[in-house]
């Protein structure tokens, strides 16, 4: 089995300590470089090009979100876990349209943090049983599935998957602007607030294996 490579991102250095000891035990996961700030996570990023990136959203400087942003313009296929004592579904939301792969509370059980780490190496996006909980509380319905066309059901099911706007653009031939065109029709049919919640009716109506 491969190595997962992980770089962790908190400006708490006992945060990352306890990260780093849960991580260490699993086997087949090694923690090659942490960051306490933003900036340090980018630099960290480019030198290390580690496989999973774990990170904070409130620290010093600019703050989680621009850092989730910046690696991704660097490599838009970064696998990213938001890990927060933040325990809105807004902050999931805005996590994983910035480009993150999964959203984990602090406040959630170890073991789903291992989790996490799995599902998104195999390309799967991931919320924390309790956000799963949160965003589905906060949703305001209209999961009419059969109102998508077939075009927009495929591009709903590959960002379930996964798949960032501009992968799905370019395995379908098509141009970046067209995939947010549809995507922003998805969310408008379904009423969603975001693509976290596009995620989860996804999960729900079946069309890709729930984390």
């Amino acid at each position: 089995m491969s190595l997962i490579r992980i770089l962790l991102v908190d400006d708490h250095p006992i945060v990352r300590e306890g990260f780093r000891r849960l991580l260490e035990r699993q086997v087949g996961m090694a923690v090659v470089s942490e960051a306490g700030d933003g900036e340090t996570a980018v630099e960290a990023f480019r030198d290390y090009r580690p496989d999973v990136v774990l990170m904070d959203l409130s620290m010093p400087g600019a703050g989680g979100l621009p850092a989730v942003q910046a690696i991704l313009s660097r490599d838009p296929d970064a696998r990213i876990i938001v890990v927060s004592m933040h325990q809105g579904a807004v902050f999931a939301q805005r996590a994983m349209a910035a480009g993150a792969r999964g959203f984990v509370s602090k406040s959630s059980p170890p073991e789903e943090l291992v989790r996490a780490i799995k599902a998104v190496m195999t390309g799967r996006r991931v919320l924390s049983s309790d956000m799963a909980q949160e965003i589905a509380h906060t949703s305001l319905g209209g999961d009419d599935m059969a109102s998508l066309t077939p075009r927009e059901r495929e591009i709903l099911t590959m960002l379930a998957r996964g798949m960032n706007g501009r992968s799905i653009a370019d395995r379908l031939g098509l141009s970046s602007k067209t995939v947010q065109n549809n995507l922003s029709q998805i969310r408008l049919k379904l009423n969603a607030s975001g693509d976290a919640d596009l995620v989860l009716k996804a999960q729900r109506a079946g069309l890709t294996e729930a984390p």
